[in-house]
């Protein structure tokens, strides 16, 4: 066990000088120490894990779970030398960081919760402490020394875990407002020449681009010329939206196509006249049905409903 304490000398009539024996770093006996306990503590933080409430079986096994927690704790022990500092930005805990950065990456992607991600980390840090409790038994001072270390090295591998989870959220997030943005955003294709796309949701600047991108590519596939917006599912209108659209029909009728506005509610129709809305130079119908019998209308196209008798 490594020699801890303080040594004062004294000049006489001056001053004092102090010295601290204690090793400012990860001593060689405890990293040893963990290094032949590694066992012990993957039992140690395995058995936490599960005794977990939260534990998500239903997202990975326990076969998966075991091999991650080896895998970590494998590459702590190894950089827990007299020589290594507590620096996670040093190329000596890179493995650790990139492993501990993989497995918070996935947690996101999986679905796991930002508690359920560090109760993996705390758990880990309960076990490293309670064998360290348990090999030091002789010397109180060293075994608050090591303990205050471990308790520094894991948390600073507990805030880098939370970044890279929540970075991890923010790219599925991101992916998924992507995704449910292509879904809600549908160009139909309701007759030869006929194109609708019901919007449901706020328009904001981005699904703005979407649409038109959407719009004017399906009009260049299919060579339509009347394009029907249906804001049936538009909560509300103000003049943001307002110009959003405009910008829209102003898209469309640059490909050559004329842009008709369905599902203007009475409560829509009012707030457009209250902002002072310009929407003169836009055809506005109340229904999508309506649009689509205008749109016939100007192709010259005629439905007629066909009376049969049934002959007995």
């Amino acid at each position: 066990m490594s020699t801890f304490g303080l040594i004062q000398l004294h000049k006489p009539g001056s001053y004092s000088l102090t010295f601290n024996l204690y090793p400012s770093l990860m001593s060689i006996n405890t990293q040893q120490l963990l290094q032949k306990k590694k066992k012990n503590i993957l039992e140690l933080w395995m058995r936490n894990q599960l005794a977990d409430e939260g534990l998500r079986e239903d997202l990975i096994s326990n076969e998966e779970l075991r091999s991650q927690s080896e895998e970590l704790i494998t590459a702590l022990v190894s950089n827990l030398t007299a020589e290594n500092s507590v620096d996670l930005n040093s190329d000596e805990w890179s493995p650790v960081v990139e492993i501990l950065g993989g497995i918070a990456i996935t947690r996101a992607r999986q679905g796991f919760s930002p508690r359920e991600t560090g109760n993996f980390l705390f758990s880990l840090k309960e076990a490293l402490l309670e064998v360290l409790q348990e090999e030091i038994t002789n010397d109180p001072q060293a075994l608050f020394n090591e303990s205050i270390k471990i308790n520094r090295i894991m948390d600073n591998l507990s805030v880098v875990t939370f970044e890279t989870f929540i970075k991890g959220r923010e790219e599925v997030i991101l992916r998924q407002t992507d995704e449910i943005t292509e879904i809600s955003t549908p160009v139909i294709r309701l007759w030869d020449g006929i194109l609708a796309l019901p919007i449901i949701g706020t328009l904001d600047s981005a699904r703005t681009q979407v649409v038109m991108e959407n719009l004017l590519q399906e009009i260049v596939a299919t060579g339509s010329s009347i394009a029907i917006l249906d804001i049936s599912g538009v909560p509300a209108v103000d003049s943001l939206v307002a110009q959003h659209l405009i910008k829209t029909v102003s898209a469309t009728r640059l490909m050559g196509a004329e842009c008709i506005i369905s599902g203007i509610r009475p409560e829509i129709a009012q707030t457009v006249v209250h902002l002072g809305i310009d929407l003169s130079n836009i055809i506005t119908k109340a229904t999508l049905a309506s649009a689509l019998a205008y749109a016939f209308k100007s192709m010259r196209l005629e439905v007629r409903k066909i009376n049969t008798v049934q002959k007995f």
